[in-house]
């Protein structure tokens, strides 16, 4: 429902009094990091989010200004399993499809149990390697594997990804929190092997695979990484 006059909640509230005083200064680009009070509408974020970006940089008037932003990392929620936060980082993902746009991963680096992450620093860093490479040029890997596509081989899924020209690595242990479904719709946990630059996925409960997920609820463990060090963005094959 509305908030009242004098909240600070109220529709263009926070934005007229600590965004637009700084309309006149000028930015070499901007750093974000929120979502956590949307995760109960992931679709309309999914269509405010990228607005907000197109705005802030007509305000600006810089259609290309960058915009750098945090994906929400990983937090129980009260419901470890659940898929809520899953799906506002999907959401959050779809704003990269717009120009000068990129996304630190922070889904390794949460706290299930705090929704305030303690290791800044390592977000900090990671937002930093986009502007260096993006804006200043310097260059170097800024982003972790991202899910490409997924085929049938068999009973098992071969998983390709962009951003993994350095090669997989699993942390510790392999590869967790990962699920496979027939087309049944039914997922299982399942097991990844790492081949080269991509993940061979499977289950015995699931001789015929046709969608795979990974990292897909609210604090999941996630342990996939890049050679570089980055970790591999959540992802799903399927639209269900």
């Amino acid at each position: 429902p509305p908030a009242s006059r004098d909240s600070p909640a109220r529709p263009g509230g926070l934005f007229n009094a600590i965004i637009a005083p700084l309309q006149p200064a000028a930015l070499r680009g901007v750093l974000w990091y929120q979502g956590e009070s949307n995760v109960d509408r992931p679709q309309e974020y999914a269509a405010l989010f990228p607005a907000m970006i197109r705005a802030w940089r007509s305000n600006w008037g810089d259609a290309a200004l960058p915009f750098y932003f945090v994906q929400l990392p990983n937090y129980a929620d009260g419901e470890p399993g659940g898929r809520k936060w899953a799906r506002l980082r999907e959401a959050q993902a779809r704003a990269l499809e717009l120009p000068a746009t990129g996304m630190a991963i922070a889904v390794d680096v949460g706290d299930p149990e705090n929704i305030h992450p303690t290791r800044k620093a390592e977000l900090a860093r990671r937002l930093a390697l986009l502007a260096k490479n993006q804006i200043y040029g310097i260059p170097g890997d800024d982003s972790g594997p991202v899910f490409a596509t997924a085929s049938r081989e068999g009973s098992v899924l071969r998983v390709r990804f962009t951003h993994a020209g350095s090669g997989l690595v699993a942390h510790d242990r392999p590869v967790q929190s990962l699920e496979i479904a027939g087309a049944d719709k039914v997922f299982q946990v399942a097991s990844g092997r790492i081949d080269r630059d991509t993940l061979i996925v499977s289950s015995p409960k699931v001789k015929e695979p046709v969608a795979v997920r990974y990292a897909w609820s609210n604090a999941p463990a996630a342990n996939l990484y890049s050679g570089a060090g980055l970790p591999a963005a959540p992802f799903r094959s399927d639209d269900w």
